[in-house]
């Protein structure tokens, strides 16, 4: 498999969320805007070496079209999924520091947003396929010995070096914690606590807010949660608080990076080699 690593970070936000998230197959309640500007400037140093959910949807995109042919030469039939739209992507660190965006404070609280339009039509086209499979395409398709998507993902990789991935994931999780230890960060954190509770809301710090059990229930967000979200999203432009931390996590960052040159070279040419191998294959079509 690919190197598709999305550590502690995007695991302990969307894990804290995903209870309370509308699914992708469901026509969302409200029309979901594109992701602000807030979160679509937001980066780090390790992006050189991850893949962002628009990386992904290409490397995905050249897997089904590799599929699509091998099934094709075993005399079965692969409906290629439809490519989501660019826009409609997720940003890689959009809920790195908690919620960062108004307009999605005001529509869904702490509450990760619904798929946009092609997300979600790709998402309800790849559960149609599943469904519809056969047992002879199943085993065609996804077989650990000789299925056609294994295969895919080989091409993909051929020729990339072999990347530590454990010491990758280890360190993007160790030098987030590392950021929140920063002094300056532990100062805008208190800075922002003393903004929340100034309206009212005691947390110590955006972790806090976004994990706060009571966003925990399925369904839309409250009245309350979006309060509680638009005044963190408030605080944090008040305080600067998403710069700093930004600042001092970019710093760590690059200290690890120049602290595992090879480790890292050996992440950015094994992207590299994927992503030249995906858009050769899309460009053949």
């Amino acid at each position: 498999m690919p190197v598709r690593l999305w550590g502690a970070v995007g695991v302990l936000l969307i894990a804290a969320t995903a209870a309370c998230s509308t699914a992708a197959a469901t026509e969302p309640p409200v029309p979901v805007p594109p992701p602000g500007v807030e979160a679509r400037e937001l980066t780090v140093p390790f992006d050189r070496y991850n893949f962002s959910p628009s990386d992904i949807s290409i490397l995905e995109g050249a897997e089904e079209l590799l599929v699509r042919d091998c099934m094709r030469q075993r005399g079965l039939v692969w409906e290629a999924l439809p490519q989501s739209a660019a826009e409609d992507l997720e940003p890689p660190n959009r809920r790195r520091y908690g919620v960062v965006e108004p307009e999605m404070a005001r529509l869904f609280g702490y509450h990760a947003p619904p798929d946009r339009p092609t997300v979600a039509r790709r998402a309800v086209a790849r559960e149609n396929r599943t469904r519809s499979l056969s047992a002879q395409e199943r085993q065609a398709a996804y077989g650990e010995k000789d299925g056609c998507l294994p295969r895919a993902q080989a091409q993909l990789q051929q020729g990339a070096p072999q990347a530590d991935g454990a010491l990758f994931n280890r360190l993007i999780s160790e030098t987030f914690k590392q950021s929140q230890r920063d002094p300056a960060v532990v100062q805008v954190f208190r800075s922002w606590s003393t903004c929340m509770r100034e309206q009212g809301r005691q947390y110590t710090d955006p972790l806090a807010a976004v994990t706060d059990q009571r966003w925990m229930e399925d369904g839309p967000a409250s009245q309350e949660e979006i309060r509680a979200a638009q005044a963190d999203v408030r605080c944090k432009a008040k305080t600067g608080l998403v710069s700093i931390w930004s600042a001092a996590e970019k710093r760590i960052q690059n200290e690890a990076i120049g602290a595992h040159p090879a480790e890292f070279q050996a992440l950015r040419a094994t992207k590299d080699r994927q992503f030249a191998a995906a858009r050769a294959v899309l460009a053949r079509g």
